[in-house]
């Protein structure tokens, strides 16, 4: 066995500086030297030991004058010293002074100091030694009566090893613990005693559990997890047990411990699929978010309610616990709710959906009130997204929802209130009988918005849906109040040289209605209504939008009074009030015009807009039929379109969901081994013990296709040559976090090499957590060194370093052996994702760095490539299917991917086929990738470069 064997369970820190003192020394300060040096001495013995020196004789002289001591550090490092140091003669027979240790140690069993006696017993645990052992049985069974709890609790761990490894040495053991559990009353003892019983007799673990099962709730929480994992495994190897224990089970989801009770309903759901056992466990999950603080606790356990949600069986009874669910909702943190948010939807139904939007009525409300917090807006519009998914799965819902929504129309969060606006275009449309309600609440919030993208939005809304007289002339009031004093261009100029004060615009009565029954207008005063104020830039909001020179405004609204105009003609017979209402909107066009020519706006109108209002202003100087359909039936048919064609993608989407999760089991269906059963086979009845340690290897769910317990081998990367006298190779396993290098060191040649470290730095965003310890390698043997490498963020890095070691004897420097570099591939941290197109476009303007990368590749196909690149980035196709199909000669897609580090890619692929090449010739284009970071960008534009072409297997 050679030193890199011979495990020792204590770490010790080497100093690497200090010169290895002589035998003679160490020898003279353990036999000469006070308590102070020989503990000195005794140090330097192990950490030379450990090095792979023998010193036998040294072994008397630490029997003669330090094994008497009484000193508690000294008495500690000789357990130390006695694990590591070599007990047997070369032929394998045991040292004649090791009956002495044996009697030290028997004299330590039996010692006064319950520290003395308890380290001796975790000593013997580590003993691999029979003939040692054999003496000291008397005194370790004495240990478990002793009256401190630290020297039972070592002495049923001493019992155990011993048992387990000898049982000759004590026959009766499961019996003596058996007996020992039934009088014990300490919550340690008691788990480890029931901890041995479990491994080495588990009827009798089951005798003791059923004698006390009406008990189980007044045991501490150590003991009350043991039983868990007894009772999961007994009904698990033997269902027949379940009707027994499963009450057991039960009583444990009312335990005071959380940890016990997570476990507790984790092995519930494994063992029934009754309704009443999937209610308490999801109780139980639901009672632990919302009382646990931590919350990467909640997210957790928020993870295994959404699990049990995938069973179809399971969700009927989840459906039932939905307002449990939105308790969580009071937690601050914005992960948590929106999880909570998600599955709530997923879970509702026509019976609870009333009651649910009570509730994100309410929550709404509150973020109205709340002091701007960072995750306030957000949390606002996640609240808009579900009352809107709410509204469109259940209509009846949308006419409570509507007016509570409809406020933040003006609010200042402009994401919040495009939502909103997204949510009225469509509820518009859908739901006739909520027309004249949505266009009621949206003239009453129009005055109010601020921002001016809303303010576009709900003017095509109002020009596009408002059918009757009345309607017709708010909207024209509305805009008039909103535009101010025409023309424009002049009233501006008079304020500026002083000529019109403010005080006067503002002091002009209250107007009730401006337009009159002919159409035209009682007052040119549009100020009147608004509030009283001294500061000369309180505009109206047209107005200062206009003032700004955003003209695309002006484009909007030219279309929303062309399409009123026109329905006001259809509706009013009289020849006057008809030209009166096209001159006024023809008036408004033509004074826009004037100002955006003129010098007194920010920027100048552009000539998009100048030709849309050009085009309007025609349109209705000429009615001509043909406009009329064009502008007032084929925009809601486009409208229309488009959200049919939404919702039919939402359809699709569910179904396939819908179809993933319906798990049908044949008569002769193969059992499945977990050896021999890939990832995506598993179903949710399979060993929860197995499916937690693949999840702690890191083998989570998004390499579906990929054998969790497949050979290591195609991970592994070579660092040296076959040639070179230390032979290295790596095994690179990413954990998330953590990159875990597991290296193969060869010795190859006929020399020990002492000192043999490996050196690792690295590049990139990655820290090395602990230097590896130097080993010495015996003529050609080898060692596994562990290096841990901590990430930090998504970007491509490198590890690179050397193994350097002396050779025995040889007087020469160290020798180095440089190592191949460690590629950390960024695709184990990127995922693919979704989002929604508008917080695409949110994101792409708001990232800074930006990578263009050129399409060079073989592939000859459009749709080909982008699937390639798909697979290679593991980023998700954000653009539907159907936007994709058929074949023009050119594609553009949208990509998306998140990193576990929470980090957003964005890539758009514009491609195409240059047919004046011919059929043959490859796919041309440009793919830009936009990220927060640089790191994030350029990896993943390398990782495209890198395999953009396809590789012929």
């Amino acid at each position: 066995m050679t030193a890199a064997e011979n495990v020792c369970y204590t770490l010790i820190n080497v100093p690497m500086d200090s010169e290895p003192p002589s035998e003679i020394i160490l020898k003279n300060d353990l036999e000469k030297g006070d308590v102070k040096s020989k503990t000195e001495a005794l140090k330097k013995v192990i950490i030379m030991i450990l090095n792979g020196e023998k010193l036998p004789g040294l072994l008397m002289t630490i029997i003669r004058f330090v094994l008497p001591l009484q000193d508690h550090t000294i008495k500690k490092l000789l357990l130390v010293f006695w694990e590591i140091v070599p007990k047997t003669t070369p032929d394998g027979r045991l040292l004649h002074e090791m009956i002495l240790v044996c009697d030290a140690y028997r004299k330590d069993l039996q010692h006064p100091n319950e520290f003395i006696r308890g380290s001796t017993l975790r000593f013997l645990c580590k003993l691999k030694e029979a003939e040692l052992l054999e003496p000291l049985m008397p005194a370790i069974r004495a240990c478990l009566e002793h009256r401190h709890s630290y020297v039972r609790r070592n002495a049923v761990l001493a019992i155990y090893t011993i048992y387990r490894n000898f049982e000759h040495l004590i026959p009766d053991a499961p019996e003596l613990i058996h007996d020992f559990l039934v009088n014990e009353k300490d919550a340690s003892c008691k788990r480890n005693a029931f901890m041995m019983l479990i491994h080495a007799d588990q009827d009798r673990a089951l005798d003791y559990l059923s004698t006390c099962i009406d008990q189980v709730q007044t045991f501490g929480d150590i003991l009350q997890l043991v039983i868990v994992e007894l009772i999961y495994k007994v009904c698990h190897a033997n269902p027949s047990e379940r009707a027994r224990f499963i009450r057991c089970i039960y009583n444990l989801l009312q335990s005071s411990s959380p940890a016990v009770k997570y476990e507790a309903a984790g092995t519930l759901v494994t063992l029934s699929s009754a309704p009443t056992a999937i209610k308490a466990a999801a109780q139980c999950y639901i009672d632990l978010i919302i009382k646990e603080s931590d919350n990467n606790v909640k997210l957790i356990v928020l993870d295994r309610l959404i699990e049990l949600k995938e069973h179809p069986a399971h969700e009927r009874v989840l459906q039932d616990l939905v307002m449990d669910i939105l308790r969580v909702l009071s937690t601050p943190d914005l992960e948590v709710r929106k999880k909570t948010l998600q599955l709530a939807l997923d879970l509702v139904s026509s019976r609870n959906v009333e009651e649910l939007v009570i509730v994100l009525k309410k929550e709404v409300i509150k973020t109205n009130n709340v002091s701007e917090h960072e995750d306030t807006d957000k949390y606002r519009q996640l609240l808009v997204r579900t009352l809107h998914s709410c509204s469109v799965r259940f209509p009846d819902m949308a006419a409570n929802v509507i007016p509570v929504l409809m406020e933040f129309l003006s609010d200042n969060n402009e994401a919040a209130a495009a939502d909103v606006l997204e949510f009225v275009r469509e509820a518009i449309q859908r739901f006739d009988n909520l027309r004249l309600l949505i266009v009621e609440k949206m003239l009453e919030v129009f005055h109010a918005i601020k921002s001016v993208k809303i303010y576009r939005g709900a003017l095509w809304i109002l020009g596009e849906y408002c059918s009757t007289k009345e309607d017709i002339q708010s909207v024209m009031t509305e805009v008039r109040r909103s535009l101010g004093e025409i023309p424009i261009v002049e009233s501006e100029i008079k304020k500026e040289a002083g000529e019109l004060k403010p005080e006067e615009e503002i002091n002009v009565g209250p107007v009730q209605k401006l337009v009159t029954e002919m159409g035209t207008y009682a007052t040119q005063s549009a100020l009147s209504s608004s509030r009283p104020t001294k500061k000369e830039e309180d505009r109206p909001p047209l107005r200062a939008f206009l003032l700004d020179g955003d003209f695309f405004v002006a484009a909007s609204l030219a279309t929303t009074l062309t399409k009123i105009a026109l329905r006001y003609v259809a509706l009013v017979q009289e020849k006057k009030k008809q030209n009166s209402f096209i001159a006024e909107a023809m008036l408004l066009m033509a004074t826009i015009l004037h100002l955006g020519k003129s010098s007194l706006p920010k920027k100048p109108i552009t000539d998009d807009d100048v030709d849309r209002i050009s085009l309007c202003l025609k349109v209705l100087s000429e009615c001509s039929p043909l406009m009329n359909d064009i502008f007032n039936k084929e925009c809601r048919q486009s409208l229309s379109h488009m959200l049919s064609a939404k919702l039919e993608e939402e359809k699709l989407s569910q179904k396939k969901e819908s179809e993933k999760r319906n798990v049908t089991v044949q008569p002769d269906d193969p059992i499945s081994f977990m050896q021999l059963t890939a990832k995506n086979e598993i179903n949710c009845k399979e060993d929860q013990f197995q499916l937690s340690l693949l999840a702690a290897m890191g083998n989570t769910q998004r390499k579906e296709a990929a054998d969790p317990l497949a050979s290591k081998l195609n991970k592994v990367t070579q660092l040296t040559g076959f040639s070179d006298p230390v032979y290295a190779e790596a095994y690179v396993h990413v954990n998330q976090y953590d990159i875990v290098l597991d290296v193969l060191v060869v010795n190859q040649t006929s020399d020990t090499l002492q000192n043999c470290t490996l050196e690792l730095a690295t590049l990139g965003d990655l820290k090395l957590v602990e230097k590896p310890s130097p080993l010495t390698l015996a003529p050609h043997d080898f060692a596994n060194i562990k290096a841990n490498v901590k990430v930090a963020s998504t970007e491509n890095g490198i590890i690179f370093g050397n193994i350097v070691y002396d050779v025995s004897g040889a007087a020469s420097d160290r020798n180095c052996v440089v190592l191949s570099d460690i590629h950390i591939d960024i695709m184990d941290y990127i995922q693919p994702a979704s989002c929604t197109d508008a917080e695409f476009r949110q994101m792409w303007a708001e990232f800074e760095w930006e990578n263009k990368v050129t399409v060079n590749t073989n592939i000859i196909d459009l749709n080909e490539y982008l699937h390639h690149i798909l697979k290679s980035t593991n980023m998700k196709c954000l653009t539907p299917e159907k936007a994709l199909s058929g074949y023009c000669g050119f594609m553009a897609a949208n990509l998306y991917a998140r990193s576990i580090f929470g980090e957003d890619a964005l890539a758009n692929v514009s491609i195409e086929k240059p047919i004046h090449l011919g059929p043959e010739a490859p796919v041309t284009g440009h793919i830009r990738i936009r990220a927060k970071s640089q790191g994030m960008a350029l990896s993943l534009g390398d990782k495209i470069n890198l395999s953009q072409k396809k590789t012929n297997v």
